[in-house]
């Protein structure tokens, strides 16, 4: 079996086991892969702020370092680092020789491909200049056509599945009526069943960051 880890930079635990389920939906075992949730061993249970996502870069790092000294190291393929702000992805790159995929820049660059202009829908006011810049640094900052957030606190809002989708949903409207963007990513590894439930609601693709992270996984172990 392929070994993927995918990392959860945050704490929540029913969290890692939401997205790890989501990438197999793609990465799936009877195709050969093995796809394994890993939790960070500190910080809080869902990033909202640049303090806490830079925070998180550490706690990826170090828990990307006991995966690779433990005993199925040697048959890591690849490693998703699945929060919106790709915290450690560029750090873990310099330090380990396997494949690995940040999920925002995996769906800032689906979303943006053949120049199609993309807008990001996400619950977390406090990332949103943090998710533009990601942006920028990408080297999207002409396709991008900007944030619309939910109203409410994003914890509360985490805690009611249904409430937080109908809320991103209109936040995707937002995107596509008033900012003109002809794709929609949904901006969070937390926010994964909501993209899923929301793929086929608009125009427009609406794209689900931790699938488009599995695809390039095996796109790059092809």
């Amino acid at each position: 079996m392929t070994l993927v880890a995918l990392v959860n930079p945050n704490t929540n635990e029913a969290t890692t086991a939401m997205m790890a389920a989501i990438a197999r939906r793609t990465l799936r075992p009877e195709d050969g892969y093995e796809v394994r949730g890993v939790t960070v061993a500190a910080g809080p249970p869902m990033l909202v702020d640049e303090e806490a996502l830079r925070a998180a870069a550490g706690h990826v790092l170090d828990a990307a370092d006991r995966l690779l000294a433990g005993p199925d190291g040697d048959r890591l393929a690849a490693i998703v680092v699945s929060a919106f702000g790709d915290p450690g992805v560029e750090e873990l790159r310099a330090r380990t020789p396997v494949p690995v995929i940040g999920i925002a820049e995996a769906a800032m660059r689906e979303a943006g491909a053949d120049g199609r202009r993309f807008g990001i829908a996400t619950t977390t006011p406090g990332l949103a200049a943090a998710i533009g810049a990601r942006a920028a640094r990408l080297g999207r900052p002409g396709r991008y056509t900007g944030i619309r957030l939910t109203p409410g606190d994003p914890l509360r809002l985490a805690a009611s599945p249904e409430e937080m989708t109908e809320r991103l949903a209109a936040a995707v409207d937002l995107c596509v009526r008033e900012d003109g963007a002809e794709a929609v990513v949904i901006g969070g590894g937390p926010l994964g069943e909501a993209a899923e439930a929301l793929r086929h609601r608009f125009p427009v693709p609406v794209v689900g960051p931790i699938p488009t992270a599995a695809r390039e996984v095996l796109r790059l172990l092809a």
